[in-house]
């Protein structure tokens, strides 16, 4: 499919997009370049990196974007993103996580400082206009949240915009004392496309029909979805006795029987708040109808745990998984065109289709 996208703004009149988004090949290649690499991306902890001058490299949506960064603690303690291609042939600058006094390419021997910058190449003495920026290993911008860290490729938006319109609502909290837990923490493997999943993520209509439990939780008559820039959010409140945050007084919603915080941050990252602490869902791309969902449980108070609307996600996310996948069949449909939103339950649907389309039409 060529041509412009156009998701109408007034969600009475608009029309999702189109079902050859979602399966033609040639969009999934574009998306990469006008959406992935125009956003930001979970890096991980800052744990990741124990000491000053330590360096972790790892790689970046691998099996989509598969862009092999290093991510470096100088000898100041500044973080640093940086591309881990050598600027000399582009052979992997770091192979293995370790403390480095400088980062080399075993390669030819080009060295670079942990901030990126070029230093050394043997053989170049007669090399003219050498070396020049573009010697230098590129750094991404990075930001960093509480105890986590997020990059940009070339970020098309104000990531830590949308960082202060998630800390009105959990400022609260301690994140720093947030501990990953990794038996609570997996990858999920969805035959369907990544859009489908966060177009699901991105509604409680759903949640009466498919997750019977969870249902049971919240009230689904209060549930509400409030728009931003490239974020949205959508607060789950709690039936009576159900497990709730304890607000402090100046808090913006404070009184109100909050079980649950689902922020989304455009395109594919999730942060799903509990009163036991976090649930961090990264959404990436693998194929037109294979999809790996990374879920990384940090947890704040134990106590809490498998209470409330924060329990029991596994099972949410297989329900989850069956209803996309069946979406991910019926969208091959050829008497399938394009759907209508629900103005009072599809808001989120709509925010990230008008999204994708700008994204998109920006080429």
């Amino acid at each position: 499919m060529s041509g412009k996208y156009h998701i109408d703004p007034n969600i009475k009149k608009s029309k999702t997009l189109p079902a050859e988004f979602y399966r033609d090949e040639d969009i999934f290649e574009k998306v990469k370049e006008q959406v992935f690499y125009r956003s930001w991306q979970w890096i991980g902890h800052k744990d990741m990196l124990q000491t000053n001058q330590d360096a972790f490299p790892l790689t970046l949506l691998d099996g989509f974007l598969t862009e092999p960064v290093v991510l470096t603690k100088d000898k100041e303690g500044n973080y640093h993103c940086l591309s881990n291609v050598c600027t000399h042939r582009a052979n992997i600058v770091v192979n293995k996580a370790g403390t480095y006094k400088k980062l080399s390419c075993r390669y030819h021997g080009r060295r670079f400082s942990l901030n990126g910058q070029f230093e050394f190449m043997p053989e170049f003495q007669e090399v003219e206009d050498f070396p020049s920026s573009c010697d230098n290993l590129y750094e991404f911008p990075l930001l960093e949240w509480g105890p986590w860290l997020f990059a940009g490729f070339n970020p098309a938006y104000n990531m830590e915009r949308a960082i202060e319109q998630i800390d009105e609502r959990v400022g609260f909290l301690p994140l720093e004392d947030f501990v990953l837990d990794e038996k609570r923490s997996k990858d999920y493997f969805v035959n369907a496309h990544w859009a489908l999943y966060c177009d699901n993520y991105l509604e409680g209509f759903h949640i009466p029909f498919v997750h019977q439990d969870l249902n049971t939780i919240l009230d689904y008559g209060d549930y509400e979805t409030l728009l931003f820039d490239q974020m949205n959010l959508q607060i789950g409140y709690a039936r009576e006795g159900e497990e709730i945050f304890e607000f402090p007084s100046d808090h913006i919603d404070f009184g109100k029987p909050v079980a649950a915080y689902y922020f989304w941050v455009f395109p594919n990252m999730m942060f799903n708040f509990y009163p036991w602490g976090l649930s961090v869902n990264i959404v990436e791309p693998l194929k037109t109808d294979k999809t790996r969902v990374r879920f990384l449980s940090f947890v704040n108070d134990s106590s809490k745990l498998d209470e409330g609307a924060g329990a029991g996600l596994n099972k949410v996310e297989i329900e989850d998984e069956e209803v996309v996948e069946g979406v991910q069949l019926g969208i091959r449909s050829k008497f399938y065109k394009a759907g209508r939103f629900s103005p009072s339950r599809e808001k989120g649907v709509h925010h990230f289709h008008r999204l994708m389309a700008q994204f998109l039409n920006d080429s």
